[in-house]
């Protein structure tokens, strides 16, 4: 037990590279005595010279938000009289959705974010319509392919045959409405089902046709088919885009005023919450000394717990987001160092030191790494002491592989680069689905969201089972959309982008067209496994969230995350620090 827990703190005055540069200087100083000990001042100088010549930049802007501005923010709603209202409304809907058991209303409070309050209920009405046998004459195409999505979505195994009896239709037979509840369904298919294939093919080209000949008047129903067309709803993390389908919403002729209420009530709630748990992980991260002491990596503390709450969007977690933070910002830490600052030896001490897992290990590292290494040796600790506590079973084991499998795929890429060495796009792939990081998220989560820990589920998921592999790919395709091109610039090994491009003599655009195929492609493993998972509902969610949130934080092929795009900025901020008004 002691082992688990032992911790080493790190003062934040302390600064490992000064106490360093200091020694160097009096040993210089007293070298200079003798000319044999100025050869060796100058020698040593000269190779120091040559070291950091080596070493790179990554380019990166300061953090937009400090730590004394992060904690300075305060919102009214983490009042307790406010929490007391949203239950008295949570009870109104929930009779009014027992009453209807209408897959619309199930469909809107999933999109307002505030489905979380009625997973029993949702789970109750989805089970009796999944036991339907909805004759066929009874059908419409909008019916059926919205409870087909939904169904699909909440883990059911429906059949694409339920498509069947359209398949001799045209355009012209079906409202647009059915149409795009038909592009919809079509993002739930699995590997081999051609009729779904088919379906989003048709619907799409439909859609497209009927938005460029302005056949669509509303305009607000207009708007919802533009952003499905550039984004299916099933890629979709709920709380990130709560915001902007309340305001759909509120212009709707069906609108429902108490769902209203409530969603409007909620999202200011939730925001506040967030923002403490915000609070809390900017305080750990100003406590490592990372920021401060490594100022090459990217100091993005408030973006790292933004892609927590996509992927981890159940209230009762607060927890394990700011866990999933801490895991973030460690990686992009790591991440950096082998990817911009050090050199190929120092790496490989770096390397070898996370193999050892032991605190000797630190003696043998360049100084600026020790930090990062005490950093990530703490938390991997304290997090194994957490499961052993709260849950009997000793995860250190499985935490230390994902770990080492990250840092020995980031050497291999470090080698790729310094010997100029471009891989083929499946060699790749096999590497840089481990180097995206999403593993050790994973596998954090996994111990905390799991109920009951059984060894067999466990070595599952660190054997990388494929729902984790499909998660972490449609991560890593989806980076690599958004930031292959700036991080070639700098110097990095090719990406996806890129390999292919090398391998086939595409052009720019052909090779994005692929990687956007394959993305959908691997969509297709996530939705099988969806429905058919050995592992407990929250983890499925927090698996095809990662790779949902992925796409949004590199979305329109930017770096939302170390470039602090325009676009996710600006969804950031209103999610974290604009009440809706």
């Amino acid at each position: 037990m002691s082992s688990i827990i032992m911790q080493f703190a790190i003062p934040r005055g302390t600064s490992f590279i000064s106490k360093v540069s200091s020694k160097q200087r009096r040993f210089t100083a007293a070298a200079s005595a003798t000319s044999r000990g100025s050869q060796r001042a100058r020698c040593s100088l000269q190779v120091d010279n040559e070291i950091e010549a080596e070493r790179r930049t990554g380019g990166y802007q300061p953090t937009l938000w400090d730590f004394d501005s992060i904690q300075s923010f305060e919102f009214e709603y983490k009042d307790k009289k406010y929490p007391k209202k949203a239950a008295a409304l949570i009870e109104k809907v929930k009779m009014l959705l027992l009453k209807e058991q209408r897959l619309e209303l199930i469909d809107d409070l999933r999109r307002l974010g505030i489905s979380c309050h009625f997973r029993n209920e949702i789970d109750q009405i989805l089970k009796s319509k999944y036991l339907e046998k909805n004759e066929l004459d009874e059908r419409d195409l909008y019916s059926t392919a919205l409870r087909f999505r939904l169904l699909r979505q909440y883990g059911f195994n429906v059949s694409q045959d339920v498509f069947d009896c359209f398949k001799n239709y045209k355009a012209n037979d079906f409202d647009t409405k059915g149409l795009l509840q038909l592009y919809e369904a079509s993002f739930l298919a699995t590997h081999g089902e051609e009729t779904l294939e088919i379906a989003k093919e048709f619907a799409t080209k439909s859609l497209k046709k009927r938005v460029v000949d302005h056949e669509i008047d509303d305009i607000h129903f207009l708007s919802s088919v533009e952003s499905a067309l550039e984004f299916p709803s099933h890629w979709r993390v709920q709380m990130p885009y709560a915001k902007s389908f309340i305001d759909a919403y509120k212009n709707r002729q069906d609108m429902n005023p108490v769902v209203l209420e409530l969603a409007i009530l909620d999202i200011n709630i939730v925001q506040a919450q967030f923002l403490e748990e915000l609070k809390e992980t900017s305080r750990w991260w100003e406590s490592t000394g990372l920021a401060q002491e490594l100022p090459f990596v990217r100091d993005r503390i408030v973006e790292c717990y933004y892609w927590t709450t996509g992927v981890i969007e159940r209230r009762e977690h607060g927890f394990e987001r700011i866990m999933l933070t801490k895991v973030f910002a460690l990686i992009a830490a790591i991440d950096d160092i082998y990817d911009v600052y050090g050199t190929l030896e120092e790496l490989q001490l770096f390397t070898d030191a996370i193999r050892r897992w032991d605190i000797e290990s630190i003696d043998k590292l360049p100084p600026y790494m020790k930090v990062c290494y005490l950093a990530l040796y703490n938390f991997v600790n304290e997090m194994g002491y957490y499961t052993l506590k709260d849950k009997g079973f000793n995860s250190i084991p499985f935490l230390r592989k994902v770990w080492v499998d990250l840092v020995e795929r980031y050497l291999i890429e470090a080698n790729w680069y310094h010997k100029g060495y471009k891989p083929s796009l499946e060699e790749y792939i096999n590497n840089a689905w481990i180097t995206v990081g999403g593993i050790p998220g994973l596998s954090h989560l996994f111990f905390r969201v799991t109920d009951s820990i059984d060894e067999e589920a466990a070595e599952s998921v660190h054997k990388y089972h494929e729902i984790v592999r499909a998660s972490c790919t449609i991560t890593r395709l989806a980076d690599d959309m958004g930031t292959s091109l700036a991080e070639v610039k700098r110097g990095d090994v090719p990406k996806s982008v890129q390999c292919y491009m090398n391998e086939s003599n595409a052009s720019e655009e052909e090779a994005r067209e692929n990687v956007q195929s394959l993305i959908e492609e691997t969509w297709k493993t996530m939705n099988k496994e969806m429905m058919d998972s050995p592992f407990s509902t929250c983890f499925v969610e927090v698996c095809a969230n990662l790779a949902r949130m992925a796409q949004l934080i590199y979305q329109k092929d930017s770096d939302g995350f170390g470039m602090q795009h325009s676009v996710v900025n600006k969804q950031l901020r209103s999610l974290l620090f604009e009440p809706y008004e």
